[in-house]
């Protein structure tokens, strides 16, 4: 068997990009950059076949920067994203990666943020695009967005963008692009539709695929067989015998959401939902909860739940199995990461006994099934996360930074900087984090002070 190299130094790349993947911390390549970024560099087409946190995203990232001429301000890579939350991640990681040459401009175009700035951007010129296809599709069809010099195409979890229905998006957008241009399509899974756009607009595209099974050192699973009636009564069981600190649980419908998560509430179990129909303002809000820890079980859909990255989750419960093999691989990959241990809990209620045997031959070892008698709640009283959020009303277009409401909180209302946990800033509110226990105190010194010389109206979530 050959060995692939795993320096980035073995690769044709600057000294500049070389030296600054150093001080980024990019000790040695993670399996996909090592299959692909070779393929890449010859600018071939690829299809990776991998999942989120497996090193994609700068994978992709150093293979488009590799043929950008700063000097040509026209967009000469296109990656498209299926949520909001993934663009701006992506974008970030770029522009890191970007900083070993001069002046290369980022920009992202997303859907729910207003139109005319990023039409003003797109006039001062930009490199590299990072957004969505409804939005994108939206600035070709105005004409604001020209892709006539168009190098380097990426579709970054094209799985999850057809599942979202973007199929015809993409479509329109790939024929506004030039035929001479490379194509990189990265996805967890490789359903017939991927298999289509492949056919459609790749030329003999290589072939890549980084092995999906965790390691079980990582992640415990555990399979429970329960009655179809009792499934929600079992995820409370759950989480009452296992009490994690921040948990995903995914359920196949909306309804199934709102059900689990009144039933959770009704349990003194703090509880979000989150579905396709959630207006992006609730969503940015339910993700900035989970996030920051003042909720502590999300409970959501396969769709919905794409492109969230969150770091050091303790716990995934599948309520209902995935009816694929691989997406159960996907959901409980989530947990389990950067070295933490994880536990992912499956309720499989007799009718769904062929998905757990689908999930066994994938996995290639038997199931570890238990009895929901055995159980036992941890009592230490409601499931309550340790930190709650305040909704303050103003944000990115009220030129709020995070540094203003710190800076408020630690000042003037003279909370320790330790207990103020994550801030998260969108364009007209903005979300902090505060330990529970002080909620209450932050909450009346912030509504009776000022943030940025202005009073702003503050609410507990």
């Amino acid at each position: 068997m050959t060995t692939i190299a795993t320096a980035f130094n073995s690769l044709p790349l600057s000294a500049a990009m070389l030296a600054n993947l150093e001080s980024l911390g990019y000790a040695q390549m993670t399996p996909i950059q090592a299959q692909s970024l070779p393929v890449m560099l010859k600018g071939m087409d690829l299809i990776a076949q991998a999942k989120t946190g497996s090193g994609k995203t700068a994978a992709f990232g150093i293979g488009l920067l590799n043929p950008i001429n700063p000097r040509f301000f026209g967009c000469q890579a296109l990656v498209i994203c299926p949520t909001r939350e993934l663009a701006d991640q992506v974008a970030k990681e770029i522009r890191r990666l970007a900083r070993a040459e001069d002046n290369i401009k980022v920009l992202t175009l997303c859907g729910g943020v207003p139109f005319g700035p990023q039409i003003a951007s797109l006039e001062h010129g930009a490199h590299i695009i990072v957004g969505t296809p409804g939005r994108i599709q939206q600035h070709l069809d105005k004409g604001t967005l020209v892709l006539r010099g168009l190098n380097t195409l990426v579709l970054d979890e094209a799985d999850r963008m057809l599942d979202m229905g973007f199929y015809d998006a993409i479509e329109a957008i790939i024929a506004q692009t030039p035929e001479r241009r490379q194509t990189l399509l990265f996805s967890a899974t490789y359903p017939a539709g991927i298999k289509q756009l492949a056919a459609k607009f790749m030329r003999d595209p290589q072939q890549v695929k980084v092995e999906t099974l965790h390691t079980d050192n990582q992640i415990e699973q555990r399979f429970f067989e329960v009655d179809p009636q009792q499934r929600l009564d079992a995820v409370v069981k759950v989480l009452n015998h296992y009490r994690p600190q921040s948990c995903v649980a995914f359920c196949f419908t909306k309804q199934q959401v709102q059900e689990t998560v009144d039933l959770l509430s009704a349990k003194g179990i703090c509880a979000v939902g989150l579905h396709g129909d959630l207006e992006q303002r609730d969503r940015d809000q339910v993700l900035a909860m989970f996030a920051n820890r003042s909720t502590s079980v999300l409970v959501a859909t396969d769709v919905a739940a794409r492109g969230l990255d969150i770091d050091a989750l303790d716990m995934v419960i599948n309520v209902e199995l995935a009816r694929d093999a691989e997406i159960h691989i996907h959901r409980v990959g989530r947990t389990g990461r950067a070295g933490e241990k994880g536990i992912a809990v499956s309720l499989v209620s007799p009718s769904e006994a062929h998905r757990a045997r689908a999930i066994e031959e994938l996995q290639k070892s038997p199931l570890l099934w238990e009895q929901l008698d055995n159980l036992k709640s941890k009592g230490g009283g409601p499931l309550l996360p340790t930190m709650s959020t305040l909704c303050i009303a103003a944000g990115r277009k009220d030129k709020v930074r995070p540094g203003d409401i710190l800076g408020a909180l630690t000042g003037d209302a003279g909370i320790p900087g330790a207990q103020v946990g994550k801030i998260a800033i969108f364009d007209f509110q903005a979300y902090v984090a505060v330990e529970r226990g002080i909620a209450k105190q932050a909450l009346q010194r912030l509504n009776s002070g000022k943030i940025k010389g202005r009073s702003l109206r503050v609410r507990i979530l």
